[in-house]
């Protein structure tokens, strides 16, 4: 079976890879990326939830495949912030921000702030690629104006934790360099890609995306 994983981010390609490699290890799926269709549309996120936004990317990007899809959306959400950046947390600092932008930016926010928890939320979508049978089904996406149909399911996962003082670490990306997850004094970043992949909201809710698989 072919599995098309909806993102150009080479750190959600690995990890998405690799924890799929670790639960899986005898399954028989070959794993795409959109490295593998350079062509692929842009899919704006342009929901309300992470489920909407992972729906979207899923369903466009299996009707442009032709192949099943998985596709993600992940925020951190701050309590003293309100539950922001959430799923803004990627633009949050501006489109073409890189992570070290993020990082300081976040610190900032909460320079001062004694409530630092905080969680990672994931959802995972897994779409069907349009077929015949569902092409003129009364529920089109156009007329539901929704990604959330028959042929595309959602799941969500999280990890609570906390923003720490200054940020640690080398693994990872995104926030990890400043996110200690609950049960543990290390960041994302200086846990590692093994602990990290066993423990996080991505690994939590892909758990559940492998039993739609």
């Amino acid at each position: 079976m072919k599995l098309v994983l909806a993102t150009r981010n080479i750190g959600k390609v690995y990890e998405l890879t690799a924890m799929l490699n670790t639960s899986h290890p005898h399954q028989n799926i070959q794993l795409l990326s959109l490295q593998d269709f350079p062509n692929a549309p842009e899919v704006i996120e342009d929901g309300d939830t992470y489920e909407e936004n992972a729906a979207k990317k899923a369903v466009v990007i299996s009707d442009y495949t032709g192949h099943r899809t998985l596709a993600d959306d992940a925020g951190l959400e701050v309590d003293a912030l309100d539950g922001a950046p959430g799923i803004h947390s990627k633009r949050w600092a501006g489109e073409d921000a890189t992570d070290t932008i993020r990082v300081q930016k976040m610190l900032l926010a909460l320079k001062g702030e004694e409530n630092r928890n905080a969680r990672f939320v994931a959802a995972i979508a897994i779409a069907e690629p349009m077929t015949k049978h569902n092409e003129h089904d009364p529920n089109t996406l156009k007329q539901k104006r929704s990604y959330i149909t028959d042929r595309v399911q959602v799941v969500i996962g999280k990890c609570e934790g906390h923003i720490t003082h200054t940020p640690a670490g080398n693994s990872g990306f995104g926030y990890d360099p400043i996110f200690v997850p609950s049960g543990y004094e290390k960041t994302f970043a200086e846990l590692g890609d093994v602990i990290k992949n066993q423990i996080s909201h991505r690994c939590e809710a892909l758990r559940l995306a492998l039993k739609i698989l």
